[in-house]
């Protein structure tokens, strides 16, 4: 069964089961927290849905900028609000799997405090380095890495992002080493990366896309096992020559624990809706994203089995957060 088809199911079984129950909700504005600043990936991929839940059900959803601490600020926000569908967080991989094996204590427990409500995308990640870099390919970065060890710069959203994962993945595979320079965000990132104080960046492919259109950066590699169908000049790691280098970060929505079923049915039928909906599906995937949806449950299985692959990677790293 294809994607759409699967979709169209999942919606008409979970909107008959679920919105009956639901009838009155919302009855006032629904806030879906964002745990990065605007302008990149996470924030555009939620105005899209929320843009979308506006117009084809009058709903009045509130799009909430609230980044920090690699997206605990969000999603701590979204675990202590009322359980009653009026918060909700766009959460994704970074601060869903990858925080709880990160910090020592979180003020807040994913599994425990959060429940999924639907899977939206997936975003593999690209490296950039500024248009005028003398670096061309990966290898010229390999090779510069060797002859200088420790001298070359990559920036990341954050220590500990997936983004960042993926350099760490890509340093063992070539044997070489870099420095980890991490900011909040591509509004920090970019104008250091284009300014030349750093060599390169690792962000997700919807985030960068439009600077990579518009001849801000050059992009040198993807971690998709195929080339990106918004990027199909732009060689995968492996083609490169580094197996082992393919992750990407998952965006889902989610509700604090404790909100009522009927609730979390209605809202996975409508995000299940918008998914098959031709305009939402064209500017998901021409923004480098893969259209997802499914159940919660799908979403759970998701985040629990890329926790299983990344757990052992983050150890062989070393890296912790406080």
């Amino acid at each position: 069964m294809n994607l759409a088809r699967r979709l169209f199911v999942t919606t008409c079984m979970l909107a008959a089961g679920g919105t009956a129950f639901a009838q009155g909700y919302p009855a006032r504005a629904v806030k879906i927290m964002v745990p990065f600043p605007p302008g990149g990936g996470t924030d555009n991929l939620t105005r899209l849905i929320a843009t979308k839940l506006t117009e084809t059900l009058k709903w009045t959803v509130v799009v909430d900028n609230k980044p920090g601490a690699g997206g605990n600020l969000a999603l701590d926000s979204t675990a202590k609000a009322q359980p009653d569908g009026y918060t909700l967080v766009m959460a994704q991989t970074d601060n869903v799997v990858l925080n709880p094996l990160l910090y020592g204590k979180l003020s807040y427990d994913p599994a425990k405090d959060l429940m999924p409500v639907g899977l939206v995308a997936r975003g593999p990640a690209v490296l950039v380095v500024r248009a005028d870099s003398p670096f061309r390919t990966l290898a010229d970065v390999v090779a510069a890495a060797r002859a200088k060890p420790g001298q070359l710069t990559f920036a990341s959203p954050g220590t500990g992002t997936v983004t960042h994962l993926v350099i760490e993945m890509w340093q063992k595979s070539a044997g070489i080493r870099f420095t980890h320079v991490p900011y909040r965000g591509i509004a920090q990132s970019l104008p250091d990366l284009i300014g030349g104080q750093v060599d390169m960046y690792m962000g997700s492919i919807p985030t960068l896309q439009s600077h990579i259109q518009g001849g801000k950066v050059r992009a040198l590699g993807v971690t998709t096992p195929q080339r990106s169908p918004v990027l199909p000049n732009v060689p995968t790691y492996a083609e490169s020559g580094f197996r082992g280098v393919e992750l990407a970060s998952v965006w889902g929505l989610m509700a604090p624990a404790g909100t009522p079923p009927d609730t979390v049915q209605r809202l996975n039928a409508e995000v299940n809706r918008l998914l098959l909906m031709p305009d939402v599906r064209e500017k998901i995937i021409a923004s480098g994203a893969d259209v997802l949806g499914g159940s919660p449950q799908d979403m759970a299985r998701l985040y629990a089995e890329d926790s299983a692959r990344l757990a052992p990677v983050i150890r062989e790293s070393g890296i912790k957060l406080d």
